[in-house]
């Protein structure tokens, strides 16, 4: 898990993803000739921050988003969250402005508002970001920004063996979104491909642990259409690969650009649930990983 490891130490929030950008267009490149299909690349222009790769007659779409939450400095040692960064008093936020690179404390106080701690003032509009810690295990990886790196991971490692699809790499995912309105339309227009699956994170909760395999999304603040999910759970359970189904009334993804675009998409949240969400320390079960790159490898075949 080099890569992904290498991925959440990346300074890619909301905004400012030019570095995860940079990152996958070298990685795509070097690795691509290893690839049982080169996939035609879509970036820059047009494209903003976004990558757009495309393999042989796609079907489906698979959307990972490549930014993550933090902060952005204001004025007089205050913070704005950038998507929603859970506050953590003391948790250590790395960045770098004109005067050289940042290390810093994150400070809450009794009335939740938030500032830095550090020896002098950052220039206004850096971006502040957790620093990583990579821990291992033989069952678990917990750092930073699993959301979504192990998104975009998982989506790398599907590309090995993707003969036909799409899959997209976003931005702006964490803070209001943007960047699939536009790419979805490129999408239909260019390949009538009107079937997507979110690779993203989910959370552990009381109906969804760790170890019971990828979570399939049957809805969250949005509802995707049931017609569509109940093809995608047919098709787990042949491939006989764990999951569980989640259901929550709130949380969204770059599913909800899809839902109200202007053409007609189906889509489906499908990824490993983490804990300790929006942290340093989101945790995840290598088990459900490995579940998550195999359901998505079948889908993709079979949708």
């Amino acid at each position: 898990m080099k890569s992904l490891k290498e991925m959440c130490a990346i300074h890619a929030p909301s905004g400012n993803e030019v570095g995860m950008t940079n990152f996958l267009l070298k990685y795509i490149d070097k690795n691509k000739k290893n690839w049982k299909v080169k996939p035609k690349t879509y970036s820059g222009k047009g494209f903003q921050d976004c990558i757009v790769l495309v393999f042989g007659k796609p079907k489906t779409a698979i959307f990972a988003h490549i930014d993550s939450i933090g902060f952005t400095v204001r004025y007089d040692k205050q913070l704005v969250k950038i998507g929603g960064p859970r506050l953590i008093n003391g948790i250590d936020l790395i960045g770098e402005d004109s005067k050289g690179k940042i290390e810093c404390k994150l400070v809450v106080d009794k009335n939740g508002n938030i500032s830095y701690k550090y020896k002098r003032d950052i220039d206004r509009g850096t971006e502040l970001t957790f620093k990583s810690n990579w821990r291992e295990t033989k069952e678990y990886v917990q750092c930073c920004y699993m959301d979504n790196r192990l998104g975009v991971w998982n989506a790398l490692k599907v590309a090995e063996t993707l003969k036909d699809g799409i899959i997209v790499f976003s931005c702006y995912e964490e803070h209001g979104g943007g960047t699939v309105s536009y790419i979805q339309k490129f999408i239909y227009e260019k390949y009538k491909v009107s079937q997507a699956i979110i690779s993203d994170i989910t959370w552990v909760t009381e109906g969804v642990p760790h170890g019971k395999g990828v979570a399939i999304s049957l809805r969250d603040s949005l509802i995707p259409r049931k017609s569509y999910v109940d093809r995608i759970i047919a098709i787990a359970k042949k491939s006989k690969i764990p999951f569980q189904l989640e259901v929550e009334g709130s949380g969204g993804s770059d599913a909800k650009e899809l839902q109200m675009a202007e053409f007609p998409w189906d889509w489906c949240f499908i990824g490993a649930p983490e804990d300790n969400v929006h942290t340093p320390d989101e945790k995840v079960y290598k088990n459900d990983i490995d579940a998550m790159v195999k359901l998505y490898s079948v889908l993709m075949e079979k949708l």
